[in-house]
């Protein structure tokens, strides 16, 4: 199916021209975005993704967006798209804006926002890769979901190129923080640990709601304390002796199954978090 665009309040065809070439979006990546899974006809974990797109908003110092304006954009997407529709895009970026990288005065301020819809099904399993690149920690949109993405671009492309799906990144402590669009968990010693935040790493919905689900029905499931989980821990994947997950909005929590061009074993936490995961969604789209 091809990608359906809504825009103050009509729909437009993927070639219709749209966005202004000076806004700010495009011009300096001022912006913030959210990306769903559809499951029925239904955004999934809608409510968490609008709040998690207000505090990016906010943090970048944009103004949080109307929730009933992305509410019925994201309705009137959905209704216009084939049953393939599988991924759901929210975008808010500053509007039109000058050619550097700050903003007009709040007053000539227009912010621009879109809803996309298009085909997409999550993966069964990873297969990732370590690149030489780091999340920077205390960076000024450290935990902010921006369209400044050419970082990732760059990583995944690699990635690709070398017949995986995502790339796997350390922070500049050498700790263990993220994928390009994922979060990522560690098995080992009974437990499956995630990043903890102050790592850098996105503040992800299907991360959040794994932690959750996971507490509620007794799975060894937690955030890693800061420092405990060194990005070289990798190495005990590629061993044997842990085992690793990504989880994100489209690929759900998927058991990593190569690491490096390396085979390694999907872990047991992995695929009962896993399971856990698609058994809850299956109870609740909106958690």
């Amino acid at each position: 199916m091809g990608v359906v665009i809504w825009s103050n309040g009509r729909l437009y065809g993927p070639e219709e021209p749209l966005a202004p070439g000076i806004d700010h979006g495009l011009t300096v990546g001022d912006g913030v975005f959210e990306t769903c899974a559809v499951y029925d006809g239904t955004a999934f974990a809608l409510t968490r993704h609008l709040r998690r797109l207000a505090r990016s908003a906010l943090g970048l110092g944009l103004t949080a967006p109307d929730e009933g304006a992305v509410r019925e954009g994201v309705a009137a997407v959905i209704a216009a798209s084939g049953p393939d529709v599988g991924r759901l895009r929210i975008t808010l970026t500053g509007g039109p804006g000058p050619l550097g990288s700050p903003r007009f005065a709040p007053a000539d301020q227009r912010q621009s926002l879109f809803v996309l819809a298009g085909s997409g099904a999550p993966s069964d399993v990873s297969r990732v890769i370590r690149v030489p690149w780091v999340r920077n920690e205390r960076s000024a949109v450290a935990g902010l979901k921006t369209t400044s993405y050419a970082e990732n671009v760059v990583a995944v492309s690699e990635a690709y190129r070398l017949g995986a799906d995502e790339a796997v990144l350390a922070n500049t402590v050498g700790e263990l923080c993220e994928g390009t669009a994922s979060n990522v968990f560690l098995e080992r010693e009974g437990e499956l640990l995630t990043p903890p935040l102050s790592s850098g790493c996105l503040a992800g919905i299907t991360r959040e709601l794994l932690l959750e689900w996971s507490a509620a029905v007794g799975l060894p499931v937690r955030e890693a304390a800061p420092g405990e989980l060194r990005y070289d821990v990798l190495d005990e994947v590629v061993e044997g002796s842990a085992h690793l997950a990504m989880s994100g909005s489209i690929r759900n929590v998927s058991p990593v199954v190569s690491l490096d061009g390396s085979e390694v074993e999907a872990g047991p936490l992995c695929v009962e978090a896993q399971r856990l995961f698609q058994a809850r969604l299956a109870d609740d789209l909106d958690p």
